[in-house]
């Protein structure tokens, strides 16, 4: 049995370099990764789209990080940007944290925290691990 997470890219979708058009992932504990917020260790949002989407996104990994898993594993990922924001600065700032394929959701709804920009939660697979 595989441990890693295998991105499905039909011939007759376009293949984007940024998402999967879809993710396998293999039978075992998956992590649901909750909605993060580009805050800082003291709750603290951070100035900006792109610092606030940088952010959150090292807060995905540090959940990652925290179950036994990283960001090879995620099979899903969803970003909520405001509805007033230039969608190219999160895209921008998310090449600069996040280096791995995934299958990815982009939405503009405005993020329930008052101030915040961007709201990311991920579905990850757990490797090596074994429910019981």
């Amino acid at each position: 049995m595989t441990t890693h997470v295998t991105p499905v890219d039909p011939d007759q979708l376009f293949r984007s370099p940024a998402f999967a058009q879809g993710m396998i992932a293999p039978a075992g504990p998956l992590l649901f990764v909750g909605g993060q917020n580009g805050t800082d260790a003291s709750g603290a949002l951070l100035d900006g789209l792109r610092a606030q989407t940088e952010q959150a996104l090292r807060n995905v990994l540090a959940v990652l990080a925290a179950a036994g898993t990283g960001p090879e594993h995620v099979v899903k990922m969803n970003i909520n940007i405001a509805p007033d924001v230039d969608p190219d600065e999160a895209y921008a700032a998310s090449g600069a944290v996040w280096r791995e394929r995934t299958a990815v959701t982009v939405l503009t709804v405005a993020p329930a925290r008052p101030g915040a920009l961007v709201e990311i939660d991920a579905i990850a697979a757990i490797p090596g691990s074994s429910v019981e």
